[in-house]
């Protein structure tokens, strides 16, 4: 990294305000143009200094271009400095630091937009959900499930394929060294950020991309979860040995959904491409992932029984320690 580079894009008032307000929470261009109060081609221009700087790292969902911080967080003095700025506002000056406090006043009416908007896209989507959920038991019974499967080990890096909504990190971030939320749809992905945005930047990332190729290095996770989406692949071996490349020797993966059914409503209505998956069908799949399937569970109360299989990577464990540090997070922004 070049330093001069790094300290000169410091140097710039409104370029250091977006640098502390990325250390709370990742935001769009326009997100940030609304807060400095400055138009978004100035903006653009800042954030483009920014990541030229190797400060920032822009990816797109959608047509929205969301911008996080690129320095690592361990272990590197401009990251630290940052930080320190958070917990000592005087550090920075007393202008600086009441302009900071402005801007991060305008950050809970951001945090409420999103807020609005989620709630928005669930009345219009409500009826949809509920006609779904109506056919099996409580998801706080299925949740319950999942978690006494997972959390007799440290989740570790944690990864969630078809985060959808983002329920799954909410429920285990805390729990995990670190948590990728990943998702095709960027109107999903609005959903979980609005969901877990009050979660700090180092903890949890949002990934677009296409569940048949993770843009995540190998062997780069511990936990991997596939809720109520594999029920969506034409190819759901292609998903299951995706999700087998990115996980780490030891890493245990979860899948959530539903056994085999005949209810074609589902295929028609709500786009399933498979009427639910036996045992056999899933050890079969996750052995050829190099997954050992090693417990099931059925949960019956509907139409609908939900099947929980959890499986572990072949290969042993890395001591803890040897776990990369957050600047080698599997992620792959987009352009």
């Amino acid at each position: 990294m070049d330093m001069t580079l790094l300290f000169k894009a410091l140097a710039d008032d409104s370029r250091l305000r977006i640098m502390l307000l990325l250390q709370l929470m990742e935001l769009s261009v326009g997100e940030l143009a609304a807060v400095l109060d400055q138009s978004q081609p100035r903006v653009s221009r800042h954030v483009r200094i920014l990541a030229e700087a190797g400060l920032a790292e822009r990816h797109k969902e959608g047509s929205w271009v969301f911008l996080r911080p690129a320095l690592p967080r361990l272990n590197h003095k401009a990251a630290s400095l940052l930080d320190a700025f958070l917990r000592h506002d005087d550090a920075v000056g007393p202008v600086l630091s009441a302009q900071h406090a402005a801007d991060r006043a305008q950050l809970d009416a951001i945090r409420a937009i999103r807020e609005q908007r989620a709630a928005d896209f669930f009345a219009q989507h409500a009826g949809q959900w509920d006609a779904i959920r109506s056919l099996h038991l409580p998801e706080a019974d299925v949740e319950a499930a999942l978690a006494d499967m997972i959390r007799d080990q440290p989740l570790g890096r944690l990864l969630d394929i078809g985060t959808g909504t983002g329920r799954m990190i909410e429920l285990f971030a805390n729990s995990a060294e670190h948590s990728t939320a990943l998702d095709r749809s960027p109107e999903m992905l609005r959903l979980a950020r609005a969901k877990l945005q009050h979660h700090a930047t180092e903890q949890v990332d949002l990934v677009q991309a296409d569940f048949y190729a993770l843009p995540l290095i190998d062997q780069g996770f511990d936990t991997i979860l596939l809720h109520q989406v594999l029920h969506y692949a034409q190819n759901p071996q292609g998903v299951i040995d995706e999700a087998g490349r990115v996980a780490a020797p030891g890493a245990r993966i979860a899948i959530v959904d539903f056994a085999p059914h005949a209810l074609e409503e589902l295929r028609e209505r709500d786009a399933h491409a498979r009427l639910g998956f036996g045992d056999d069908q899933i050890a079969t799949m996750l052995a050829g992932a190099g997954i050992d399937l090693i417990e099931t569970r059925s949960l019956s109360g509907g139409a609908l029984t939900v099947k929980i299989w959890l499986g572990v990577r072949h290969g042993k464990a890395p001591p803890a320690s040897l776990h990369p540090q957050r600047q080698q997070t599997p992620r792959k922004a987009a352009a």
